[in-house]
């Protein structure tokens, strides 16, 4: 568990660690140099915690990325959970993670649905993954171990309810600077296993403007109105994320029919993006480009359809 001045709600993630029906082995905090509280309360949780509980300050701040790759580097476990400041765990989280992993060695990573609940824990009525588009034929194509094709498409896997063998650390490690490490991670395991992906609600997933992944737009004007922040230069970051992937994947990859599929798919998603970015000022110029990336697929594929293409044919 990664912490920073969550002093108003660690208690409550801690309790629920504690309250597991499988307990963990040990719970690894690092703080990234709080100054509200949350170090006396995690070091008190410590003192009394029937598991081992270690608590690592960080020198400076390392930010949330580089932060949770330190917290994981001093695992020991053979299966590491990641754990958000703010949310809370339903009892059996854990064990149900552990079956899945027990089913098969094939599975390398096991993630989650969640309820969604606000600043003051109040429910919200709703679930983290339809908030992501996460529907029941991407759940299928996680389970038929093509969760890559997914990913390329849209983050689903929140760190905060995903859980992955440690052996694959140094793959992942170290996290780029500009990568989101939830998705970093996904991606990158999706390339060597399966995922197990338990529908059933395992946590409260705290909703709020400080987070780096979390549930998407839900109304008309906000998918409108992000459709018209996404600029140019939104495609060019992506870009130079996905190419960091694809260079950590050649790298390690060893020459076989998965890693040539893994690697074209992610040639195929750089060159919609770059499409998506060189799309003319003139709208009615934009036509034909657009055009090409229907008939392929591509906008199915690697974006979202026909909304994609609305934004690409009609937002300046």
């Amino acid at each position: 568990m990664c912490t920073f001045n969550g002093a108003r709600f660690v208690m409550a993630q801690l309790s629920s660690i504690a309250a597991q029906d499988r307990l963990p082995d040990e719970l690894v905090v690092c703080d990234d140099g709080s100054s509200d509280g949350t170090l006396e309360i995690v070091q008190e949780f410590a003192r009394s915690a029937r598991f081992s509980t270690r608590l690592v300050v960080n020198d400076r701040n390392l930010g949330s990325t580089k932060n949770f790759e330190k917290a994981i580097s001093l695992c020991q476990g053979a299966i590491v959970a990641l754990a958000d400041q703010d949310d809370v765990w339903y009892p059996h989280k854990l064990g149900r993670i552990e079956q899945a992993f027990l089913r098969s060695s094939e599975i390398v990573s096991v993630f989650s649905d969640a309820d969604l609940i606000d600043d003051d824990s109040h429910s919200l009525g709703e679930r983290l993954w339809p908030s992501f588009s996460f529907d029941r034929g991407e759940q299928m194509d996680f389970a038929n171990g093509c969760a890559l094709n997914v990913l390329l498409k849209h983050p689903v896997v929140t760190g905060a309810s995903m859980a992955f063998r440690r052996q694959y650390f140094d793959l992942v490690a170290p996290i780029p600077a500009k990568q989101i490490h939830d998705r970093w991670i996904s991606l990158l395991l999706a390339t060597r296993g399966k995922f197990a992906v338990i529908s059933d609600r395992l946590m409260q997933y705290r909703q709020h403007q400080d987070q780096q992944l979390g549930p998407g737009p839900r109304t008309l004007w906000e998918r409108t109105r992000r459709a018209r922040l996404t600029k140019p230069s939104f495609y060019f970051d992506e870009i130079e994320r996905l190419c960091e992937f694809r260079e950590r994947l050649e790298k390690y990859e060893t020459a076989s029919s998965s890693a040539e599929r893994a690697l074209k798919e992610i040639g195929r998603k750089i060159s919609h993006l770059e499409h998506r970015a060189g799309l003319p000022s003139i709208r009615v110029a934009r036509i034909p480009g657009v055009l090409r990336q229907i008939f392929s697929g591509y906008y199915w594929r690697y974006s979202t359809g026909w909304s994609s293409i609305a934004k690409d044919l009609l937002v300046p």
